[in-house]
C-alpha cells in the first residue's frame, strides 16, 4: 500500500503509481496472473479425531472424502511407526487489531497456517520497496521507521537445521509444487537462501514422485534418483490437488519415508479449523502448557469466540445465535487456501439448509474480528489508484525442528502485513483483493 496525505494531487498520484509500480518490479515483488481454474465446492461433512487434541470421542465425526483420505494415511504411518524423528514446521500465525465493545484494542487470532505458509519470500522484500518509495517521496524520516524484515532468511535457517539432522550432504531438499505455480517467485527467495549455504534443491509435481519416487529399504526417499532429506510441501492442502490415485500413493510415499516433511500428515490435519475451535474449549490449553497459568491466559488471550456445530445441544445453540444475528459471525469451512469463508446473509441460508443435518459439522463458527479501518492508496493491477478504507491482517511467521522429543529450534522469524480495502470480506493476495504492505512505527 502506499500511504499519502490527502491533499495528494492528481499528477503527484500518477507519478508515485508509475514511480512505485517499476519499484516493485526491481525489487522482484512479482505473482504470476490468475490462470483459469476450476471451482471446487464445500464438502458436505469434514471431521476427524485427532487423539493429540480431541481427547474423548465426541471429537470423531463423520468426515468428507479428502480429510478421510489424509486421516487414514495419518493412521498408517502410525501404525508402521514413524520413520523420521525430525519435525519441521514452517507456520504462520494470522491477526487482526478487534476493536472492542469499549474501543479498546486487541490481538484476536484469526488461524494458523501450517500448511505452504505464504509470502515469507516476497515480504522479505517488501520493507526495501517501501524505503525507497518513501525516500524517493522526500519522505525520509518515514523510510527509517520501515521494520526489518526478513522471514525467507528464518524459514530456509529452518529447513537447512532439518537438513543437516537428517545426516546427508548428498540429499536434497524438494519442493512438492503445482503444475501451474502462480507463487514461484515467492518461494524463489527460500531456494536462493538454501543454495547460499550449498543446499540443493529440486522442485517436483505429485505426478514426478509418483512415477521416478521410490523407497530404499531403509525408507530413504529418491526422486528421480535424487536422496532427498526434506520435503516442502507447497501443495497439497485442497481436494483439487489430488487429480488420481496415483496422487494419493505419492503423498502415501513422502508420508512413509525418511526424509522430514513440512507439514508432516499429522500437522497438516492439526492445522484445520476445527482443532482450532477445539483448542478454545476450557481445559485444553492447559494440556500443553501443564502448571502455567498465564502462559495459558495469554494464548486464550488471542482467541476470538469458536463455537462448534457438532450435532447435539451445543451445536444447536450455536446454530440458533449464528441465524440470529449473522453479521456478527464467521463462517468457516474445514478448508484452506483463502476465499472459503461465509459472511452475513449468506451464513443464514447456508445454515437453514444444513440445520438439521450432520452436514452442518463441515463448519464451525467464528467470532467475526472487528478492526478500526484506516485511509489508504492500494495499488493493484488494472485498479485505479484511490483514497480507501482500508483493514490490515498480521501474520507471524514462527518455525520449530524437533528431533525426538527435544527442542532443536523455536523461533519467531519475521512478519506479513496485508492490507485490503474494507468493502471486502474475504479474499486476498492471490485473489487480487489485498496488497502485501509494511508496518510503519509511529
Amino acid at each position: 500500500s502506499v500511504n499519502a496525505p490527502s491533499s495528494t494531487t492528481g499528477n503527484q498520484l500518477h507519478r508515485s503509481t508509475r514511480y512505485s509500480t517499476k519499484t516493485v518490479i526491481c525489487f522482484s515483488l512479482e505473482y504470476r496472473p490468475v490462470p483459469s481454474v476450476q471451482s471446487c465446492s464445500v464438502p458436505s461433512a469434514v471431521f476427524y479425531s485427532i487423539p493429540a487434541v480431541g481427547g474423548d470421542s465426541s471429537s470423531t465425526i463423520a468426515v468428507d472424502d479428502f480429510t478421510a483420505r489424509l486421516f487414514r494415511i495419518h493412521q498408517q504411518v502410525l501404525k508402521e511407526g514413524r520413520s523420521q524423528s525430525v519435525t519441521l514446521g514452517l507456520n504462520r500465525s494470522d491477526y487482526m487489531l478487534d476493536q472492542g465493545e469499549d474501543g479498546t484494542p486487541s490481538l484476536k487470532q484469526i488461524e494458523i497456517n501450517t500448511f505452504a505458509a505464504s509470502f515469507g519470500g516476497l515480504s522479505s522484500r517488501t520493507p526495501d520497496v517501501h524505503r525507497h518509495v518513501l525516500k524517493a517521496a522526500g519522505r525520509l524520516e518515514e523510510s527509517q521507521r520501515v521494520l526489518d524484515n526478513n522471514p525467507a532468511a528464518g524459514l530456509a535457517r529452518a529447513i537447512a537445521t532439518a537438513w543437516e539432522l537428517y545426516g546427508s550432504d548428498r540429499a536434497v531438499v524438494m519442493f512438492l509444487v503445482e503444475e501451474t505455480q502462480r507463487n514461484i517467485f515467492d518461494q524463489r527467495y527460500i531456494e536462493y537462501e538454501l543454495w547460499k549455504r550449498n543446499i540443493h534443491t529440486i522442485r517436483r509435481r505429485f505426478d514426478d514422485v509418483y512415477k521416478t519416487g521410490s523407497l530404499d529399504q531403509d525408507k530413504r526417499l529418491f526422486v528421480d534418483g535424487k536422496e532427498v532429506a526434506v520435503v516442502y510441501f507447497r501443495n497439497g492442502y485442497m481436494p483439487q490437488n489430488y487429480t488420481s490415485e496415483q496422487t494419493w500413493e505419492a503423498r502415501l510415499m513422502m508420508e512413509r519415508s525418511l526424509a522430514a516433511k513440512c507439514p508432516d500428515i499429522s500437522t497438516h490435519l492439526a492445522g484445520t479449523k476445527k482443532v482450532q475451535q477445539v483448542l478454545a474449549r476450557p481445559g485444553v490449553l492447559e494440556r500443553f502448557f501443564p502448571g502455567q497459568p498465564e502462559v495459558v491466559e495469554q494464548v486464550r488471550a488471542t482467541f476470538a469466540g469458536l463455537y462448534t456445530l457438532d450435532m447435539g445441544a451445543e451445536g444447536d445453540k450455536t446454530v440458533e445465535m449464528a441465524l440470529a444475528s449473522p453479521d456478527r459471525f464467521v463462517l468457516k469451512p474445514q478448508r484452506e487456501g483463502g476465499g472459503n469463508n461465509i459472511y452475513g446473509s449468506e451464513i443464514c441460508q447456508v445454515l437453514e439448509g444444513v440445520k438439521h443435518s450432520s452436514e452442518r459439522t463441515a463448519y464451525i463458527l467464528m467470532d467475526k474480528i472487528r478492526p478500526a479501518p484506516v485511509q489508504n492508496y492500494l495499488l493493484r493491477r488494472d485498479a485505479p489508484l484511490r483514497i480507501s478504507n482500508c483493514l490490515s491482517e498480521l501474520g507471524v511467521f514462527g518455525v520449530y525442528v524437533r528431533k525426538g522429543e527435544s527442542m532443536v529450534m523455536n523461533e519467531c522469524v519475521g512478519h506479513l502485513l496485508r492490507t485490503k480495502s474494507s468493502e471486502h470480506e474475504d479474499g486476498g493476495v492471490a485473489a487480487g483483493v489485498a496488497v502485501l504492505d509494511n508496518p510503519l512505527l509511529v
